[in-house]
């Protein structure tokens, strides 16, 4: 077991749930993105699929001995990566056209 390298994906694996649980709970996002999110709940959703993915990468990677097995895990692993880097991006889809005009003359 590589277990300098499983904690800390782990931890970071964990923060990132704990941030995705806020946001479907709460609405809630970091400070840092709040600006760029504009639907926290599949933002969360796709924090919460990724952090899932971390950990089945973690554990098939690192933990297990057979080839195959570990194979297909992270293979799983990097799928669910992507599909949850999908849902986060529509959380953070910016404004259409019409919706951004609409917002510069209200703002007149």
């Amino acid at each position: 077991m590589r277990l300098y390298l499983g904690i800390p994906a782990i931890l970071v694996a964990l923060l990132i749930a704990a941030s995705g649980i806020a946001a479907l709970t709460r609405g809630w996002v970091l400070p840092t993105n709040r600006k760029h999110v504009r639907r926290p709940q599949p933002y969360g959703w796709g924090q919460l699929v990724v952090a899932v993915s971390l950990c089945c990468q973690v554990a098939f990677g690192l933990m297990t001995k057979d080839l195959g097995t570990r194979q297909w895990g992270t293979l799983v692993g990097s799928v669910f990566m992507v599909a949850g880097i999908l849902v986060i991006a529509v959380g953070q889809r910016t404004a259409g056209r019409r919706q951004r005009r609409n917002e510069q003359r209200s703002g007149q």
